[in-house]
């Protein structure tokens, strides 16, 4: 990754589990940050993400049909 160049949205997406697992390398998560300040699109995105990974924390987990399987 170009550290000299500004993230896109589309290499936010990419890397936003790692941003979200801490794995990011610190130079990534200040351009992960610097694109979210600009840009209240990712922000919505990664809010989306964070509520839907909180959602199936909370989903009970139910059995497969044997069609399923």
């Amino acid at each position: 990754m170009d550290q000299d160049q500004p993230l896109t949205c589309m290499a936010l997406v990419e890397l936003v589990t790692d941003y979200m697992e801490g794995a990011l390398p610190p130079a990534d998560v200040v351009r992960f940050e610097a694109h979210l300040v600009d840009c209240p699109h990712c922000r919505v995105y990664l809010d989306q993400m964070r509520l839907a990974i909180q959602a199936l924390g909370r989903v009970p987990g139910e059995p497969l049909p044997p069609e399923a399987m």
